[in-house]
Formats: structure tokens, C-alpha cells, sequence
């Protein structure tokens, strides 16, 4: 890990790579697809016209064809067919001591080049980091993060804080295989981390994760309501949230099979899980948003939550009681 940066982390553990190799032998008789963002359509994007190829071992639903990171959504991440090919592959992903969203093994076709950006929102900050296990590389397959150039080796493991600028490049001839991982960041995850890089972190900004808390129906029955929720708290900056230019929309809270469902302009949305106190966050997202409902005169007062690491947004709503 450079001294100056907290951009990067070689983490605990290195892979067998013949057996890597092995299994993505098995996997490259599948079909790979395009690699896709995530939108607020909650559907995957339209495919990459670069010579990206995606397959995900776990998805949202577990679909197959989800080859995107996914977000906040009404399903909840699960392996898809794929990782039952790979046994080893899945020890890896069972040995880590945290849940894991999306697993995807990503190829990045020779003389193919992803250009500068940043993910957001991601990282310690946000709730969730990004790991990889290079599986095929070469010496010209060079990812620039936070002005560092990384080459990153097979069946080593690494943390990137891509919420920094960064771009790929593979200038070389061959494909360059990682296999990427999303997980909810804890304090056990953390331990596979290098010292150096944990004494320096602030903690005040690293946002780990909190377990749900179940409610009987009777219990989420009580928080079904209809209210206006800010556009930016769906997929705005925190600095937007108290942005009264943006208008809001209409929204619910329904309960439906045993889950509170966020419906906006008459469409489900999110399903939300209880982390206490009346704080929900949506499922397959963390508590970088939130929504805390309390009683207050007849109805519901509803604060909208933003936070990264230390900073927090709020907005408040009055909600009322859902018609029977």
C-alpha cells in the first residue's frame, strides 16, 4: 500500500491459480455478456460498447443475465447458477466474514480502455467496498487509480477505493480477468486488511454495516403510510436532498409479503429493512440512506437520511396513515 494514499490495499490471503484457471476454463463454455450500470429504472442499463465481458455469480434475484452491480431494489442478492460450477471459487466468496452483494468475473478485452471516472457513492464512507482477485493479467493491463498505476497479480487479493478517479487500459494482447467482489463492510472484513491501512483510517467515516432487525407484520403495518419523499433521496447527492428546486414525488409504504415495500408514483420501488428504532434502509443498499418514521400527530414524521462517513443530510416529511 503506498504512504501516501488509502486508495489501494493489498488484503489478507492469496489464491491458488491453477485452480482459478481451472474454473474459468468451465466458464468460458457460458455466454458472457456486456457489462451494464445500474439505474433508476431498477433494471441494468443498455450493454457497454466496449470489449467489456461480464458473468455474474451472484446477482440481484440471482438472474443470470444481471451482468450490472445492482442497488437499492425488491429482491435481494443470491448466487446465480454459475458459482455451482465453481466450488472453489465459492469457498473463496464463503470464507469472507461479511455478506456479499453482486460477484461478477469481468474480461477486459485486449486494446479495450474504460475512461476516468468515479463510483459513487462507494467505499468505507458508504457502506460497502469493492475487491478483486486478478485472474488473468499482463504486464500492459494497467489500472490508474488516484494517480496510481496498479497490475495487480493472479490469485492475489485487493481492496480499490474506486470513489477515487480512475481508469483501465489493457494496452496488451491478451484479456485481462479479474473477479470482483462487492461486500458490506464490517469490522471483521476490515481484519483482512493491512494494519497501516487501518490505524489510518477515520473512523468517524467508515459506515459499517447494521444487521436487520425483524418486525412482525402487526409491527410494519403500523408504518404504512402515504407522503411525499424527495427526489434526490432515490438517487441524488446528499448536498441535493434539501434542494427545493427538485420537486417531489409521490410515495407510499406498503406491506406486502412480509416486507415493507416503498412504492413511488405508484410503482414499487424498494423493499426496506429495519435497523432499529423505526430506521429502515432500502434492500441491497446500506445505511449511507435511510428513512427513520416516528408517531407524531395522528400520522408519521418521516426523516430522510444521507450519509457519507461522517456527514449527514436530513430532510423531514409529514406522512399519513395509509387508507385501509
Amino acid at each position: 500500500m503506498s504512504s501516501g494514499t488509502l486508495s489501494a490495499a493489498r488484503l489478507k490471503g492469496d489464491f491458488d491459480v491453477e485452480r482459478l484457471l481451472a474454473e474459468l476454463a468451465v466458464l468460458e463454455r457460458t455466454q458472457w455478456a456486456a457489462q451494464r450500470t445500474y439505474g433508476e429504472s431498477l433494471e441494468p442499463s443498455e450493454d457497454t460498447v466496449l470489449d467489456w465481458r461480464v458473468l455474474p455469480l451472484r446477482s440481484p434475484g440471482g438472474r443470470a443475465d444481471r451482468t450490472d452491480p445492482g442497488g437499492l431494489g425488491l429482491v435481494e442478492y443470491a448466487d446465480t447458477p454459475w458459482l455451482a460450477k465453481t466450488p472453489y471459487i465459492k469457498s473463496i466468496l464463503d470464507s469472507l466474514p461479511t455478506e456479499l452483494r453482486a460477484v461478477r468475473l469481468m474480461s477486459l478485452g485486449a486494446g479495450a480502455e474504460v475512461d476516468e471516472h468515479r463510483d459513487q457513492p462507494y467505499g468505507p464512507a458508504a457502506g460497502w467496498v469493492r475487491l478483486h482477485i486478478p485472474f488473468v493479467t499482463n504486464p500492459a493491463a494497467v489500472l490508474t487509480l488516484d494517480g496510481q498505476r496498479h497490475t495487480w497479480q493472479p490469485g492475489t487479493f485487493w481492496f480499490g477505493d474506486f470513489s477515487c478517479l480512475h481508469s483501465v487500459r489493457n494496452g496488451g494482447t491478451e484479456r485481462r480477468v479479474h473477479l470482483v467482489i462487492d461486500a458490506y463492510l464490517n469490522a471483521e472484513l476490515l481484519e483482512l486488511f493491512p494494519a497501516e491501512f487501518r490505524d489510518r483510517l477515520r473512523w468517524s467515516d467508515v459506515l459499517l454495516n447494521r444487521p436487520e432487525i425483524p418486525l412482525s407484520e402487526d409491527e410494519l403495518q403500523g408504518f404504512e403510510a402515504t407522503f411525499a419523499i424527495p427526489d434526490a433521496f432515490l438517487y441524488g447527492e446528499p448536498e441535493e436532498l434539501a434542494d427545493d428546486s427538485r420537486p417531489d414525488r409521490a410515495a407510499r409504504l406498503r406491506l406486502d409479503g412480509g416486507r415493507l415495500v416503498l412504492h413511488v408514483d405508484d410503482e414499487p420501488r424498494a423493499a426496506l429493512v429495519h435497523l432499529g428504532e423505526g430506521e429502515f434502509r432500502a434492500l441491497g443498499w446500506t445505511a449511507e440512506r435511510t428513512v427513520k418514521a416516528e408517531p407524531a400527530d395522528g400520522g408519521l414524521r418521516l426523516r430522510f437520511r444521507m450519509r457519507q462517513g461522517s456527514r449527514m443530510a436530513e430532510t423531514v416529511r409529514a406522512a399519513a396513515p395509509a387508507a385501509a
